[in-house]
């Protein structure tokens, strides 16, 4: 099975917390009327985070992954192409 590097989890995890607040915030925004125009934003900011996460992963997937495990449980470029095209 390939996992992260500890460097990788860690950043991916606190980048995870700081979004979930994010997620929280907009429901707060949203439970308050706030202007729509705003909400939108920070939702539109949220996702873009969430992308970001994703790319974090996908690149340290190509980076270790593939390239350090080779052995079983290595994911094949094909693999990681499929998980690409899925956050794309």
């Amino acid at each position: 099975m390939a996992t992260f590097p500890d460097d990788v989890h860690e950043d991916v995890q606190k980048r995870l917390r700081r979004l979930e607040g994010q997620i929280r915030g907009i429901q707060t925004m949203l439970d308050e009327g706030k202007d729509c125009r705003d909400v939108i934003t920070q939702l539109s900011a949220a996702k873009a985070a969430l992308d970001r996460i994703g790319y974090r992963l996908v690149g340290a997937g190509m980076r270790h992954c593939v390239v350090n495990e080779g052995g079983s449980g290595a994911m094949t470029p094909e693999e990681l192409e499929r998980l690409f095209l899925k956050i794309s």
